[in-house]
């Protein structure tokens, strides 16, 4: 069970370090969430937003970092 909570705590500051990324991504100059191929409709009553490119680079981020870690873990 001590594994499982050091897991847990590994997962939640990952998770405070993103949140923190993303909330400073524009002093940063990240265009987050604005990138081209973000999907946006705002109608009159209702409104639609779908970031597939800021998914698509996020992704790759994270895949790279998850194979640079067990990359170098060996």
């Amino acid at each position: 069970m001590a594994s499982l909570g050091r897991i847990l705590i590994s997962l939640g500051a990952l998770l405070l370090v993103g949140g923190g990324i993303l909330l400073f991504a524009d002093q940063l100059g990240l265009p987050l969430g604005r990138l081209p191929g973000d999907i946006a409709v705002r109608g009159k009553n209702v409104s639609f937003y779908a970031p597939i490119a800021t998914c698509l680079v996020l992704s790759v981020l994270l895949s790279l970092i998850s194979w640079l870690v067990n990359h170098f873990r060996r």
